[in-house]
Parts: structure tokens; sequence; C-alpha cells
């Protein structure tokens, strides 16, 4: 499976690298008799009309006391996920949650700021690129984009989907910023759907994963999947991690994947203990053809890949995958879990 899958993850990243669109992951016969099960699905599923908590603002301000300290400044795009839809406190989004588990990692103040919009899809990175950079002075040192569901929701073709990211990585990255990308979490676990569609969903947002991923690899970023977040451990307790509409996740779901990403995050920056960035065999980790660890993370929620150069010979581009060490981050004990007064514009 996961060979099939690095086949189609290439084919969509080259399609998008080429100004392709059109290519297709089902039929339209096949996708004709879902029909039915999508409206129904939908009627189920429900959703939330509810502006998601806003969260900008300064974390660990504690640490800013030391002299000379400057803060990390934290950017977030994307859709209802990372705007932190389905939870109703600042301190419960994963903006909040990464701002604080940061401001722990590296003892410095974290400036999140913001820019998802609930509903998007990735031809709107572009807007909040625009935003985020046409701010005087605001520089992300990273960023953080978590996007993907609403285009396998609203089928967009995935080269279309994953160019658009491409783009949205590149200018981040010309810009001077770390990237990370929570790639596009598995809808095959939301609830309410049933088979077939239930299996499309899962393949679909699957193979969009991996050819994100080898995009985002090709613009010097990371990635982190984000399957458990959508994935088994919501499958096995959707009551918990699924809030009150069935689709977005609870406090404690964005808990999980904000558990997943910190570690990612924090190496990005160089924050993590040097001696975890080698690949522990005894954890499956190693370097990989970058299409087939894509293919390989988008099936393993929280799996981290990160770019390897030429690691493997041949001049092929490889990747490091890696399944790193989580930190516990919890809503109710992140430091300086209600942010700041203090404009994210202003560094200190």
């Amino acid at each position: 499976m996961s060979m099939t899958r690095a086949r189609a993850a290439r084919r969509i990243a080259a399609a998008a690298a080429y100004g392709g669109g059109g290519i297709g992951l089902l039929g339209g016969a096949a996708l004709g008799v879902l029909v039915a099960e999508v409206h129904l699905a939908r009627r189920r599923v429900g959703g939330s009309d509810e502006e998601p908590p806003r969260a900008d603002g300064r974390y660990g301000a504690a640490f800013g006391r030391r002299r000379g300290t400057r803060p990390v400044l934290l950017a977030f795009l994307g859709d209802s996920t990372a705007a932190g839809q389905g939870v109703y406190r600042p301190r419960q989004t994963p903006g909040a949650l990464l701002a604080s588990g940061l401001a722990a990692v590296a003892e410095r103040p974290v400036d999140l700021r913001n820019v998802a919009l609930s509903g998007a899809q990735s031809d709107d990175l572009d807007r909040q690129v625009t935003l985020l950079l046409d701010e005087e002075g605001l520089r992300p040192d990273v960023a953080v984009i978590m996007i993907g569901a609403n285009d396998v929701t609203h089928r967009v073709p995935p080269a279309v989907s994953v160019r658009c990211l491409s783009d949205a990585v590149a200018r981040l990255r010309e810009a001077g910023s770390e990237v990370v990308v929570g790639t596009c979490p598995d809808l095959g676990t939301i609830e309410p759907v049933q088979q077939p569609l239930r299996w499309l969903a899962r393949r679909m947002s699957r193979q969009l994963a991996a050819a994100q991923t080898i995009a985002v690899l090709d613009r010097g970023g990371r990635t982190v999947s984000l399957g458990s977040l959508l994935g088994p451990e919501f499958e096995a307790n959707p009551r918990e991690l699924f809030g009150p509409d069935n689709y977005h996740p609870s406090a404690e779901g964005y808990a999980t994947a904000a558990m997943a990403v910190l570690p990612t995050l924090s190496a990005a920056l160089g924050m993590w203990p040097a001696e975890e960035e080698r690949p522990d065999v005894r954890r499956d980790e190693g370097y990989l053809p970058v299409a087939k660890a894509a293919a390989q993370a988008a099936g393993q929620g929280g799996t981290e890949v990160a770019p390897a150069g030429a690691a493997g010979g041949r001049g092929r581009p490889w990747a490091l995958l890696k399944h790193r060490r989580r930190r516990r981050v919890a809503a109710e004990s992140a430091a300086d879990s209600e942010p700041a007064a203090r404009p994210v514009g202003e560094r200190g």
C-alpha cells in the first residue's frame, strides 16, 4: 500500500510542479456511487459557525526578564484546525499550546501570530502569507501550516492543492522562516462517516498528505503527519478527542496534536537535544527516498519527515524519517496559558 501511495504522491507532486491540476483519484462513475453517502455524512457530521478563540500574544513572558532575550516569533497558517475551531478558550488552541511548549523548550518568550481561517482551502494560503509578511517588521522565526482537509472534502484537484502549499512554503522560506507543515489529517476516522466514503476519505487524505510532504521538503520545510489528529487515537476514543460537532478536535485532541508537532517545531529552530537528531533504528527511523518516506509517514500519525539531501546516494533526494519522543503539552498546564496583552508585532 505504501508503494502505491508513494507513486500517487510522486505523480501529484510532479503535476503540481509543472502546473497540472487534473490528476484524480477515482473515476466519475465511482464518485457518483458515493453521492448519497456524502450528503448523509454532511448531515451527520454537523459543524460549528462559532469563531475560534483568538490566542495571539506573548507566551512564556517570564523568560523575557532575562536581559537581551528576544522573543521567538511563531506564525500559524491554515484552516480551522490551525485556527482552533471547536474549543472555547485561547489556551486550548494548537497555536497557544505550541507557543507555550516552545517557550518552555527554548526558555524564551514566544510571540504568536495566527492568520489561519476556518474553512480555508490551500488556495487561501497566498492571502494568509501576504497578510503575515505585509505586517511591518513581522518575519516569523518559524511558521506552522495545517491545511488539506477542506481540499479533500471540496474535491480540489490534489495537484492544485499541493502547488498552493508549495508556493506558500517557498515564500515563507524566502522571508527567512523555518516551516513545519502538519499534513492533511486522516479524514477516514470522522465518526459519523460510513463505508464506502470512509475508505475513500482515508485514501484521498493520505495520498494528499504524502504529496504535501514531497512538495514541502523540496522547498526546504519539514512535515509532521497529522494522521494521529484524526487517526488511530481518535478512532479508538472519538468521544474524548473529537469536539461537540463530531468533526473538529476537542481540547484534548488539540493537545495530542501539539504534542506530536512540538519536537519538530523545536528541532527546526535548533532547540531539540542534538543526540535525538540522529536516526534511531530501534524506533524504525532512518533515511529513505523522499517519496517512500512521505508515503510511510502519511499512514503513521506523528511522524516527522525532514530533508536529508542525497544521503542515500545516486543524487536522488532523500529524507530523514523520525518518530520523535513527545513531550506532554496540556492546556491545563501550559505556561502563561493566556496570552499577554502585548501585541505580537512588538518584539521587545
